[in-house]
């Protein structure tokens, strides 16, 4: 009895507390079926070439919240706020839908296997939504936010947050098909935090999108540990999703953006190949005026047709290469935009007017790069701080990547103090610690001959800092890293 009250309070607040599912991937590569905005309401929308076009299959099934496509070619699945789940063998076309069951939760996930359908980590079906096998998953705790299986059979994944815990989100995992979870990695980010996960194509790949933040994490280790591989620029209210592709380093972000009473609609398909450091824009859907968001990445001019080196993910990032240095500039920018300005620098001077520029660095050290777009109505600007870095040395990059496996900055968000610990070779060697406001004017400096320093939120003046996100950079160890000060 405990357990079947249980369930219902999970599957209560999966269905109404936690945002939808907007996007899946089908079983064929570059196939995709997404929600999105039509010219009078919201639609299920079908694509085979990526996203760069798609069509609406069906604009009648508004109280469609979460969707996922099955591994059988035209099966996909819908459920609603009132837990029903809805299945069509025919590419989700208009008339082709049938209830299933109910009970269901809106985290709903395709199996690896041609029938198997996942009701978040509660329960799974084997026959096509018709019948659901019961999970004990013990070992759960807390409050879930998302779930997903893994390409491997009987691996899945839980994000959940705990009551009394404010700065944390946990990942659990499972090898045993949600029989039994344990603590796989822990998330330093507010407990609130509205994030999103995704398989990629191959075993123990994970894609990680925080919504608040816009940041895009990977794991190519069963979600051990993660990296920060891109950071967009979008506003909050527009419906953000992600999903993995079918192919390797292939991963998919939507944004619906709808304003002024649907007279603006817009739907923007991200294409990525190379684990989201650069994308590819596509725009399926557009009805009145367009927002106007600048969005760019880099990678080494010498990289840009390459294949990124898992070898070399802890520094997949940023982008950092020997003196002189080119760097390939990608830009998928949203809007109708007449003027691109590249400030590769950060001295205010404008160095491009290039849609998709290369830009060589001659001189050594950290770079800063903005990048701001015009339309006929607007300008929007988006910086990316501490974003290239020149060297000269050559096994430096070996050293930087050492240092930053070993340092650490913990809690974050912090709200009293924050910690962070370094290796320290030489204990007569200074270090400082810079931090930076938002606009990029240091605010503290802290010296220590100590393996840490410890930060209490305050300027040089010793008064508290505003809550908000802070840059703070160790000097010697060409380090940097974004703090959140609640």
């Amino acid at each position: 009895m405990k357990k079947v009250l249980f369930t219902t309070i999970l599957l209560f607040l999966v269905s109404v507390s936690f945002p939808d599912r907007y996007i899946t991937r089908g079983p064929n590569p570059g196939e995709i079926y997404f929600l999105g905005p039509t010219c009078t309401g919201e639609g299920l929308y079908y694509s085979t070439d990526y996203g760069m076009t798609a069509v609406c299959v069906d604009s009648t099934i508004y109280q469609a919240l979460t969707i996922t496509a099955g591994k059988t070619p035209g099966v996909v699945y819908y459920a609603t706020m009132l837990e029903a789940l809805h299945i069509s063998y025919n590419y989700g076309n208009t008339g082709t839908w049938q209830y299933v069951n109910g009970g269901i939760s809106l985290y709903i996930n395709s199996g690896v296997t041609e029938g198997y359908i996942y009701n978040a980590i509660v329960s799974h079906s084997e026959d096509f939504g018709n019948n659901f096998i019961p999970h004990n998953y013990t070992g759960f705790f807390g409050s879930l936010i998302d779930s997903e299986v893994d390409n491997q059979s009987n691996i899945g994944y839980a994000i959940v947050n705990k009551y009394g815990v404010n700065d944390s989100l946990y990942l659990l995992m499972t090898y045993d098909n949600y029989e039994n979870l344990f603590v796989k990695h822990v998330f330093n980010m507010f407990s609130s935090s509205f994030v999103r996960m995704s398989r990629g194509n191959q075993n123990g790949k994970l894609y990680f999108l925080q919504y608040n933040s816009n940041k895009i994490l990977f794991s190519n280790q069963y979600g051990e540990n993660w990296i920060e591989v891109n950071n967009l620029n979008f506003h909050n209210y527009i419906d953000q999703d992600i999903v993995g592709g079918r192919n390797d380093g292939e991963l998919y972000l939507i944004y619906n953006f709808v304003n002024m009473m649907w007279q603006n609609a817009h739907t923007y398909i991200l294409h990525s190949i190379d684990y989201g450091v650069s994308f590819e824009l596509f725009h399926p859907f557009s009805k009145g005026q367009k927002p106007l968001l600048a969005n760019f990445s880099a990678k080494k001019e010498e990289d840009a047709n390459s294949i990124i080196n898992l070898k070399d993910i802890d520094s997949i990032y940023y982008v950092s290469g020997e003196m002189p240095l080119s760097v390939q500039f990608y830009n998928y920018s949203i809007g109708d935009i007449n003027i691109y300005e590249w400030d590769f620098n950060s001295d205010g001077l404008i160095d491009s007017f290039e849609e998709n520029p290369v830009y060589t660095y001659a001189d050594t050290g950290w770079y800063s790069v903005n990048l701001t777009v015009y339309d006929d109505f607007d300008t929007n600007s988006f910086v990316k701080e501490i974003y290239v870095y020149v060297y000269k040395i050559t096994d430096i990059k070996k050293n930087i990547g050492i240092a930053n496996k070993q340092i650490s900055c913990y809690p974050n968000p912090f709200s009293k103090q924050i910690t962070i610990t370094y290796p320290q070779s030489d204990k007569s060697e200074t270090n400082e610690l810079i931090v930076y406001n938002n606009v990029g004017k240091i605010i503290k400096r802290i010296k220590s001959n100590n393996e840490k320093i410890i930060w209490d939120g305050t300027n040089n003046s010793g008064n508290k800092c505003l809550p908000g996100i802070y840059l703070i950079k160790l000097n010697n160890l060409k380090f940097s890293q974004k703090v959140i000060l609640t």
